[in-house]
């Protein structure tokens, strides 16, 4: 039986050119699917990727209680002050706590691309806020100087937006902004951002003394306890107290499911004709050989050798599909920019990654599709009748 199912799949996939053109059109059907599948995982994980390198656990954001991200916080001057004394938060070489009180609003930019204005993140930080990010690093020019008009500005947004260049002046919401430095974080969250003095944002945009997040660098990742017990204790404080992981992992979340759930379900759809497409391959490739399966079955080869042989063709086709598909997307996406809208409704720019796990996933789902396909054609390869020696 071995023998004999060894030899009829051969004498398969040898015939496959004989075959080409429908063998070439399932082929590229299964690619496409997968390529749209992988597309959109790229898209999840760069978006997450982004994100989630923005925080580390030795960095505590607190928030007001309920607040799902920074745009719908606020805390006020008092309750800041109460925080620069929680137990847990280290202490800078003069002493005083490492903390980082900021506040963003919603600026316009003009994307290079398609010359629309889209939302940037402008965020008012204190002296210590840098020093919080621990890959942050001036790639050009110069810290702003606190109480003045100056911007530092992330590296996605100068490459991805206009008027962002070193040196240049920008106009944002109704005051002039001059362009002093250009920073980087490692391409997470924060380079999608612009920077500059917490108290010029707080006077600019009247906002008071107060803020949306205080940011802490911690004594280490377990003293995070003890600053959620002091704010849970302290009746004056109504925050919620996170890692900086945990919090960019919850806002990443959302956004990343949404995209999964948009991508699967169209992957699906388009594996339903891939299937189709398959099946009607196999049929081709089974009537195609009709004589020659009979002739087999009349000197002794049995229907199950022929079922394998089926099968085998219609997975190796399959996988074909998936593997160029997942090399199309690859050569394609994976590094190319993009942005979408974040939890404080303004644009993260983040670079699509294809990684090893979404290609599994999509070769998966193409040998599926293929097992599919031919799981009918092969049967019916495997019931072919004696007398279609004749018949053919």
């Amino acid at each position: 039986m071995l023998k004999q199912t060894t030899a009829v799949t051969l004498l398969n996939l040898r015939s496959i050119p004989l075959r080409w053109g429908m063998s070439l059109a399932t082929i590229l059907s299964i690619a496409l699917v997968v390529g749209v599948l992988l597309g959109f995982m790229a898209m999840a994980s760069g978006f997450r990727a982004t994100q989630e390198g923005a925080g580390t656990d030795d960095v505590a954001i607190m928030l007001r209680g309920g607040a799902m991200s920074e745009m719908n916080s606020n805390i006020s001057r008092d309750e800041v002050r109460l925080l620069e004394v929680a137990p847990g938060i280290a202490q800078g070489p003069d002493g005083q706590p490492l903390i980082s009180s900021e506040l963003y609003v919603v600026a316009d930019g003009i994307r290079r691309t398609t010359q629309t204005r889209a939302n940037i993140a402008l965020r008012g930080i204190g002296p210590e806020g840098p020093g919080l990010r621990p890959q942050f690093e001036m790639a050009e020019g110069r810290m702003f100087e606190p109480g003045t008009a100056e911007l530092v500005v992330g590296a996605s947004v100068q490459r991805e937006f206009d008027g962002f260049a070193l040196g240049e002046t920008i106009r944002l919401g109704n005051n002039e902004w001059r362009i002093v430095g250009v920073f980087s974080t490692g391409g997470s969250v924060f380079d999608s951002e612009v920077w500059t003095d917490l108290g010029v944002v707080q006077n600019l945009y009247d906002r008071g003394s107060g803020v949306q997040t205080v940011r802490a660098r911690l004594t280490s990742p377990d003293a995070i306890e003890s600053l959620r017990e002091y704010a849970e204790d302290e009746p004056r404080l109504n925050l919620e107290v996170l890692s900086e992981r945990a919090y960019f992992a919850r806002s990443a979340s959302g956004t990343s499911n949404l995209i999964m759930f948009l991508g699967w379900p169209l992957a699906i759809a388009m594996a339903i004709g891939a299937l189709a497409g398959a099946w009607n391959a196999m049929y081709a490739s089974v009537d195609a050989r009709t004589r020659e399966l009979a002739t087999l079955r009349a000197i002794g080869f049995g229907g199950f050798p022929a079922f394998i042989a089926a099968m085998v063709e219609a997975i190796v086709l399959a996988a074909l599909g998936g593997l160029i598909g997942a090399a199309a997307t690859w050569l394609l996406c994976d590094g190319v920019s993009a942005s979408t809208l974040g939890g404080g409704f303004t644009q993260v720019i983040f670079a699509f990654a294809v990684t090893g796990d979404a290609v599994v996933q999509g070769v998966i789902l193409a040998v599926i599709v293929g097992f599919l396909g031919g799981f009918v054609p092969a049967i019916r390869a495997a019931r072919i009748p004696l007398l279609a020696v004749h018949a053919s």
